[in-house]
């Protein structure tokens, strides 16, 4: 677990009535780390957990054991924390998706419904769990900051480019698998397959809706190295994802040759 220079009981800032005050007069200094804080700077990134079951059971004296994220589903991390003015904590942005099949989005939530739950017996270890589930996060709008370009603008859309059907290819010990299934973990950088097995690129990156829904994955088709590769959007539903049965890296099929996508209008999102 990472260590966090936030007091527990302050929240994400420093808010007690001595550092209030300073806003009216000479400013005040905050010298040494207190039992209790965590530092901000490693907050960004720390992974979070749903435990709705758990939930409310947990409290601020609860020890867990090592590995007791297990049993929770492990829905992102946060990315980002939004401060008003005056230096209180308005939200939380985390980034969830992937595993639960919804597509990476950011979801602001406020600070109070994060429990910190400490691990083993040292207060610089613990988890960050939530109170929630795929329906939650799926319903959850996604946060947009005013500076976001809106995606749409960036995607090539199927009528830019004509669409493909999914090819009809089935492999001795591999089985289907939908994008719900797999996380975007499985997904990025996964190689792509013409019809015949000849590798023709890999998925760059996944493309989500404004409601967070996976739409479309960037392919980079061609090129040695990140050289001379052309990158194009095509929908998910042109793609044919097949997984080994016994699990391990799957492997992405289109309808398509390489010199066929080359010629295709590139993305430039």
């Amino acid at each position: 677990m990472k260590r966090l220079l936030i007091s527990t009981a302050m929240g994400l800032m420093l808010t007690t009535s001595a550092f209030a005050d300073a806003h009216s007069g000479a400013m005040m200094t905050y010298q040494s780390e207190q039992t209790g804080d965590l530092y901000a700077s490693n907050l960004i990134g720390m992974r979070i957990y749903s435990a709705e079951a758990d939930y409310d059971a947990l409290t601020a004296d609860i020890v867990m054991q090592d590995d007791a994220e297990q049993n929770w589903d492990d829905i992102g991390e946060i990315n980002d924390v939004i401060l008003s003015r005056d230096g209180q904590v308005k939200a939380v942005i985390l980034g969830v998706g992937g595993f639960i099949g919804i597509g990476e989005k950011d979801v602001a939530v406020d600070m109070s419904s994060i429990k910190i739950v400490n691990e083993n017996d040292d207060p610089g270890d613990f988890f960050l769990v939530v109170k929630t589930n795929k329906e939650a996060l799926t319903d959850a709008p996604a946060y947009e900051r005013q500076d976001d370009v809106a995606m749409a603008n960036d995607t090539v859309t199927s009528a830019d480019r004509p669409m493909l059907a999914p090819p009809a290819v089935e492999r001795d010990g591999y089985e289907v698998a939908t994008p719900d299934q797999l996380t975007t973990e499985d997904l990025t950088g996964a190689r792509l397959y013409g019809a015949k097995d000849e590798d023709i690129g890999e998925i760059d990156q996944l493309i989500v809706d404004d409601n967070g829904k996976l739409q479309q994955a960037v392919l980079d088709i061609g090129g040695f190295l990140g050289i001379g590769e052309h990158r194009i959007a095509v929908a998910m539903d042109e793609l044919k994802i097949l997984r080994p049965a016994e699990g391990g890296d799957v492997r992405v099929y289109i309808d398509a040759t390489k010199e066929n996508l080359e010629s295709q209008p590139e993305y430039e999102g």
